[in-house]
């Protein structure tokens, strides 16, 4: 069994600060499957840390002194990944002016560490299975056969079998890799560390550029546990080399820190429920915008529901019913709702709710009546989520000036997946 001196030993070693229990559990797996040549699969979100952990398994395994290679499966172009990771003969492509040793035949003997691994074709995938049942593979543009000895490690930030539902990942794959699962804690899910991390990378900054470190008073230390940090420990490094560069006064409180602290109010869940085999997105990055799309529908839904409500209770629409759901029609050409075209339009027809379903006895059900016929009603009108993701996109794209890189940040996609929407949606720039 794994002491906590050794795992304290292990943070020392490799930079780690904190000492959450979710982040101590993933260190003694990895401690554990170290000495072993299993194919270990680390998953958690973008910017928690997860090649710490490769590097961890490398360096306490048999193969420490043979070579380590980390590879992000997403930066390498489709067309040529397989070249990369398995190499190709001369003349075997176009630009191929000579042969090229792959990753699998450089590390032979060592460790090779696959970030990203969801991003990884289906044909790289089956040359990838074949490498790990039985250390065969093949170079791009060759018929001979050629052996390896490689402990791989992998990594994900998304849901793989939810990939795997939709076709996009092979699920022999997905069990092959899957031998010993490491869960990497977001950072919200760590608390007190991210008062340990803050204070690490001020003094850092302190240390490097010869000034006072910041400090932060109690309720400053509380309001930082308080955010949920989406881009996890890069994020809170960016914040504090911020705090520490701009701020004049070292000793920072709560009103301080916030200024630095974006809003985080219109970001998605990081988890969010499978759509199923049946979905129609490509990827998990158009599944966060398209529910982007329905919350805020679902929010107006709820919205028309109790305007519906209210109406019947009060007997008809009137000027302070309007006013309270104004949300509802700020976005309506006819300036309906505003106080000046309510008291200039007193002429204006109420809304008129058939009398049969007045006998409901349940409210609720009565106002789920009322809703579904006006739904009926609006069909010509319906919202097209096409229409609002390319809305969403454009909006993007003005904001930061067509740069499609800070565009795709703040939409919470990747930057390819920007270009192919771009592309279908015939947006120029």
């Amino acid at each position: 069994m794994i002491t906590n001196p050794e795992i304290q030993s292990v943070k020392q070693r490799f930079g780690i600060i904190g000492n959450s229990p979710h982040l101590n559990h993933a260190i003694q797996v990895a401690m554990q499957a170290a000495p072993t040549d299993m194919t270990v699969l680390i998953t958690g979100e973008s910017g928690s840390g997860k090649e710490s952990f490769s590097k961890i398994i490398h360096s306490l395994s048999l193969r420490k002194h043979g070579k380590f290679i980390a590879i992000n499966c997403g930066a390498i172009p489709e067309g040529t990944i397989d070249s990369e990771l398995f190499g190709h003969e001369k003349g075997s492509f176009t630009g191929a002016h000579e042969a090229r040793k792959g990753y699998f035949e450089v590390t032979d003997g060592g460790s090779i560490f696959l970030d990203e691994i969801g991003e990884m074709p289906l044909g790289t995938q089956a040359r990838l299975l074949r490498v790990l049942e039985n250390g065969e593979f093949i170079k791009v543009g060759s018929s001979k056969v050629l052996k390896t000895n490689v402990r791989v490690i992998t990594a994900t930030n998304v849901k793989l079998l939810n990939a795997v539902e939709k076709g996009n990942f092979r699920e022999d794959l997905y069990y092959r890799l899957n031998t010993v699962p490491i869960f990497v804690p977001p950072l919200r899910e760590r608390g007190e560390d991210m008062v340990l991390l803050f204070r690490k990378f001020t003094s850092d900054f302190a240390e490097k550029y010869h000034v006072r470190p910041i400090s932060l008073d109690a309720e400053a230390q509380a309001a930082l546990m308080r955010y949920s940090f989406p881009g996890n420990i890069r994020q809170l490094k960016n914040i504090a080399e911020q705090i520490s560069l701009l701020e004049s006064e070292r000793d920072v409180d709560a009103a301080t820190l916030a200024k630095y602290l974006p809003s985080d109010n219109s970001r998605l869940p990081m988890t969010l429920p499978s759509l199923g085999k049946n979905s129609d997105s490509s990827d998990f990055s158009e599944r966060d915008l398209l529910y982007k799309v329905l919350f805020d529908m679902k929010k107006d839904m709820n919205e028309l529901k109790k305007l519906v409500l209210e109406t019947y209770q009060n007997g008809g629409l009137n000027q302070n019913i309007i006013q309270k759901h104004q949300g509802l029609f700020e976005d309506l050409d006819s300036g309906f709702g505003t106080k000046e075209s309510t008291e200039s339009n007193s002429s204006y027809v109420p809304l008129v709710i058939d009398s049969k379903k007045s006998n409901s006895t349940n409210d609720e059900d009565y106002e789920d009546d009322a809703i579904e016929d006006i739904i009926h009603e609006e069909d010509d009108n319906s919202l097209s989520l096409e229409k609002k993701e390319k809305e969403m996109i454009l909006r993007a794209l003005r904001k930061h000036n067509n740069k499609r890189k800070y565009a795709a940040s703040d939409l919470g996609i990747s930057e390819r997946t920007l270009y192919r929407k771009i592309k279908q949606y015939e947006i120029d720039q």
